[in-house]
């Protein structure tokens, strides 16, 4: 079969890897792809949000399977046009995919479902916001409502600190039209995981679970960012938890989903809150995640593209997945200044001796390679440095042992990765 893959990531590189590994795959493409990408699949100089080339592209090589990493394409259509043009593509359509794209869309399905959450609600004004935010108290939870690439989310401690959440968001526009109006929950206690589910428009198969790290400094500290490091799978996601969230939250989604004429096809991922109270809802994302792919892919063992044919058929009733029972970790290297401003083109050496750690594999997020060969930081997060072993400490030990290889002096890490688990 000839696949391509949509995206240049580190999630995008996890997929490319284990897809590489299939027996059925006869050629892999990925678009626009990264120097990692590059050493298993033929990288294609187009857009992940460049629709009509993507589609034309695939017809003009008669793709078997298109597989979208990043949720942009996907909330532009992506899935909608590879159907209109006779191809098959892993990912939910545009009007599933309005579960990442708007958050009170999600929250509206939720209730609709009786999938437990927060409180919330909407705002297209900033005053009311502020009214609302000052009647509640904080801590409180501001949410732009659109796509903001994982950072549209501030986890207010005060009051004042989510009043100037508002004004960043919808005044400032610092996120766009991303930010056009706001959802504003309650905020939850206890511990977040995420959760994925390989779904096929009626039924659901678990995918398993990570935590992330999204804070940029050790001990939880600093901005929000797409994701620092992740772990998989979580001590505290136990199989009795496992069931409770697809009894709970996936499968009365799935439903209403397909209820509302929209069936998802593809991977959901439910951010959740394990509270006092059980697991609730934090929010939806229509797509593998980002670092947590790189951390799940390593522990796969079933053929991952015998898996995506079955949720592209409706199949998956009659389908199963193995993993292997040892857990993985990945820690992200980003770029000096990341969230915010950061330098692009400086040099990373070491790649090779990074990788020859036992049980460790790099995956490459932001990176290109120079004519002269060279690998170059292109982007905020740069590396998934991903390690599986017996216990946690030990992948943590191998995956830092990696990074200590990698010579980036304009690089950083978080080194806390894993401290819930140890």
């Amino acid at each position: 079969m000839k696949l391509l893959v949509v995206g240049g990531g580190g999630r995008e590189h996890a997929l490319c890897w284990a897809l590489a590994a299939s027996p059925l795959l006869t050629k892999l493409w990925c678009a626009p792809g990264n120097a990692g990408i590059a050493e298993v699949a033929e990288c294609v100089p187009i857009g992940a949000e460049d629709i009509p080339a993507l589609v034309a592209f695939a017809q003009a090589q008669a793709v078997d399977l298109v597989v979208v990493g990043p949720e942009a394409p996907l909330t532009l259509g992506l899935a909608d046009a590879c159907a209109a043009a006779g191809l098959r593509c892993f990912g939910p359509s545009a009007a599933a995919a309005r579960l990442e794209g708007s958050k009170s869309f999600t929250r509206e399905v939720a209730d609709a479902a009786g999938v437990p959450g927060a409180r919330w609600a909407r705002f297209e004004e900033a005053d009311a916001a502020r009214a609302y935010i000052r009647a509640q108290g904080a801590p409180i939870v501001v949410k732009a409502d659109g796509l903001a690439a994982g950072k549209g989310v501030v986890v207010a401690a005060t009051v004042e600190e989510a009043e100037a959440a508002i004004a960043d968001i919808m005044e400032s526009r610092v996120h766009g039209a991303a930010g056009a109006s706001v959802v504003i929950e309650e905020c939850l206690l206890g511990q977040e995981v995420s959760f994925f589910a390989l779904c096929d428009g009626t039924t659901a198969l678990p995918l398993g679970a990570a935590q992330d790290h999204k804070r940029a400094y050790d001990g939880d500290l600093g901005p929000n960012t797409g994701g620092m490091g992740a772990y998989s799978p979580p001590p505290i996601f136990t199989p009795a938890l496992q069931d409770q969230v697809m009894a709970e939250i996936i499968r009365p989604t799935l439903a209403e989903m397909a209820r509302r004429g929209a069936p998802f096809r593809g991977v959901l991922f439910a951010g959740l809150m394990i509270t006092d109270a059980g697991p609730k809802l934090i929010e939806f994302n229509v797509r593998f995640g980002d670092p947590e792919c790189q951390a799940l892919m390593l522990r796969l063992r079933s053929d991952l593209l015998t898996a995506l044919l079955a949720a592209c058929d409706g199949a998956l009733a009659q389908f199963d997945l193995r993993w292997d029972p040892r857990p993985s970790l990945t820690v992200v290297m980003a770029a000096r200044g990341y969230p915010g401003a950061y330098a692009k083109g400086t040099v990373i050496r070491g790649l090779e001796r990074a990788a020859s750690v036992p049980g460790v594999e790099v995956f490459h997020a932001g990176t290109a390679r120079r004519e002269d060969g060279a690998v170059v930081a292109n982007g905020g997060r740069v590396l998934g440095v991903t390690a599986m072993a017996e216990t946690v400490a030990s992948a943590r030990a191998a995956a830092y042992r990696a990074v200590e290889a990698i010579d980036w002096p304009e690089g950083f890490c978080r080194r806390d990765i894993a401290h819930r688990a140890l």
